[in-house]
């Protein structure tokens, strides 16, 4: 997908990503060309990566996140556990009441009848 085919909020949010993510490296004190090593990449693409280049593939953002010891906030990212809007459309399909009584099981499903001797 060409960079100007993405919507603003999309770059933003990789633009600063990219920020963030050399901001740890720094904060780590760690050079581009050991980040780029323990990253398996090349410091032209670290450079990219801390850009937030949307050419750069997520497989190498994983990587350098790895590098960073940040890979379990990546592993979250799209958890059920913090899908608000997912776990909200859940509870709105959940039934109302449900009805445990014998005699409606039985309408429900008649193929559970007993043959009477």
């Amino acid at each position: 997908m060409a960079a100007q085919s993405l919507p603003i909020p999309v770059k933003s949010a990789l633009r600063k990503l990219g920020s963030d993510i050399r901001d740890a490296r720094l904060r780590r004190r760690i050079p581009s060309a050991v980040m780029a090593q323990r990253a398996y990449i090349s410091r032209t693409t670290l450079v990219k990566v801390e850009k937030g280049d949307s050419g750069v593939g997520i497989g190498t953002y994983a990587a350098v996140l790895f590098a960073l010891g940040m890979l379990d906030r990546l592993r979250e990212l799209a958890s059920a556990k913090t899908d608000e809007i997912g776990l909200a459309l859940e509870e709105e399909r959940l039934p109302k009441r449900i009805d445990l009584s014998p005699r409606r099981a039985k309408k429900a499903n008649p193929e559970n009848k007993q043959a009477r001797p």
